[in-house]
């Protein structure tokens, strides 16, 4: 089998390891943040420095398709992760009969399994240290890619690593798990290699959050969608371990307006504006500031150029690949099923021949996770226009038939239990809405019951009444 060198050992790089090492590759995962996760979620939560995550501690949510995905490939990291005080939460069990039908054997698949982000994470490198085959060395960072000399065709060859130390690591392929921070391009360049084509923007959001913990470990009732729009903000309520949740106000990163939400008093009062999560704060705060996530991007690389990769023997997974804005909690799942593709992948083609395997990458990445990566983008783009056309007083009507027909499924939902399991299978991480929307008889019926979805009842304040709230 072939020797791996993992970049980043955050979450897509310590599952991609692990799949990596199980099916008996020699796989080390090199990780720039020298603290090992401690023993305790509270102490993993409070004193565990992931500089190298700049989100590390913002409110974080993993849907049920990275449950599914970990008790399918990686079951001993749900025995970590519940002995960590990981939440097994599912909707289904907590909607109204009227919306639901009744539960279903069928929905303990909208369970999630989800946690705080170094819980979470903590419980995958518990699992990591017990798996054979896979070192997972900290504190080392990549400076550099190594090649075999031979740049004539342009597309050079990679064998290993340089770590900031002078360290060489040589490597039959290396994978690149080093999430939005990845500086892969600089490193092909560096090379010789051309650069990858990117997609690059500013997500246009920003996030205002909080943490709190309940004194009994109950979560608090669910009486709106995890992810809420209200007008010119949106709220994320997501539950986490031992008790805890994260909660998010979401605005434009345009709107001057609301950064007053950065002070705690004005957070608190415009939370509790909200009223069918107004309930979410009535508990205790654990953290005395609010954390402000801002200049999130948008971005999106491809290693095949005008057909041909831009490099051999290095590989892009997950946030390294492509990332979002990552309101709704999708960025873990996709990139866990990237990890699997990968895995899929060298079973059955050859590491001996770097240019087939880079080309079949590109092909799988296409087919597999690109069309989440992109209804994801394409809800973003419409939601922040959305919010922008509010601040502005306008109604939001950009004559798109799609983003049209999402907006009826969401109504629709609330009115017919088969659309709402179509709907949370979106949420989910199980389909995308094209999957969704194309069996017989599907969008007849979500014209019929959403079609007149702008005229549904809105509990969202004003826009007016909004700045009324934050200005006190």
């Amino acid at each position: 089998m072939a020797r791996i060198v993992v970049i980043g050992g955050g979450v897509g790089g310590l599952t991609s390891g692990m799949l990596l090492a199980r099916d008996g590759h020699d796989v080390t995962v090199l990780e720039r943040d020298a603290a090992s996760p401690p023993d305790t979620p509270d102490d993993a939560w409070n004193s565990w420095d992931r500089r190298g995550v700049n989100q590390f501690r913002m409110v974080h949510f993993f849907a049920p398709r990275f449950r599914a995905l970990l008790e399918s490939e990686l079951p001993d990291v749900v025995v970590e992760a519940e002995a960590l005080g990981a939440l097994r939460y599912n909707p289904m069990r907590l909607v109204p009969d009227e919306m639901s039908g009744g539960y279903r054997d069928t929905d303990a698949e909208f369970v999630a399994l989800t946690a705080r982000r170094p819980v979470m994470e903590a419980a995958l490198a518990r699992a990591c240290a017990r798996t054979p085959g896979l070192d997972v060395r900290r504190g080392v960072a990549v400076s550099a890619l190594l090649s075999d000399g031979d740049v004539a065709s342009g597309v050079p060859n990679v064998v290993g690593v340089r770590t900031d130390a002078g360290d060489e690591l040589h490597a039959d392929l290396v994978v690149d798990a080093a999430g939005r921070r990845s500086s892969l391009p600089a490193m092909l360049t560096a090379l010789g290699a051309r650069a990858p084509e990117e997609e690059l923007e500013d997500s246009g959001f920003m996030y205002y959050g909080r943490h709190f913990r309940s004194v009994d470990g109950s979560i608090p009732p669910l009486m709106c969608g995890l992810l809420m729009p209200w007008g010119t903000v949106s709220t994320s309520t997501l539950p986490g371990d031992n008790g805890t949740w994260g909660l998010a106000i979401i605005t434009s990163a345009k709107d001057a307006a609301l950064r007053a939400l950065r002070d705690v008093d004005t957070w608190m009062r415009t939370w509790r504006a909200l009223p069918l999560v107004a309930h979410w704060v009535d508990a205790e705060p654990l953290d005395d500031e609010v954390a402000i996530m801002a200049k999130i991007e948008d971005r999106h690389r491809s290693f095949v150029v005008d057909g041909l990769p831009v490099a051999t023997g290095v590989l892009a997974v997950a946030d390294s690949w492509a990332c979002t804005n990552p309101s709704l909690g999708r960025g873990a799942a996709i990139g866990f099923m990237h990890a699997v593709e990968l895995r899929d992948l060298l079973r059955v083609a050859s590491i001996d021949f770097p240019m087939e395997l880079a080309q079949r990458w590109h092909e799988v990445t296409e087919a597999t996770v690109e069309p989440y990566y992109r209804a994801t983008l394409d809800f973003d783009r419409h939601r922040l226009a959305e919010i922008d056309a509010g601040i502005e007083g306008k109604m939001y009507d950009p004559g798109d038939p799609q983003w049209e027909i999402g907006q009826a499924l969401t109504a629709a939902a609330a009115k017919d239990p088969d659309l709402f399991r179509a709907w949370l299978k979106i949420i989910a991480v199980f389909a995308c809405p094209d999957e969704v929307l194309a069996p017989p008889g599907v969008v007849q019926k979500v014209v019929e019951l959403g079609a007149n979805w702008r005229d549904e009842p809105s509990f969202a304040p004003t826009r007016e009444e909004l700045l009324a709230v934050v200005g006190g």
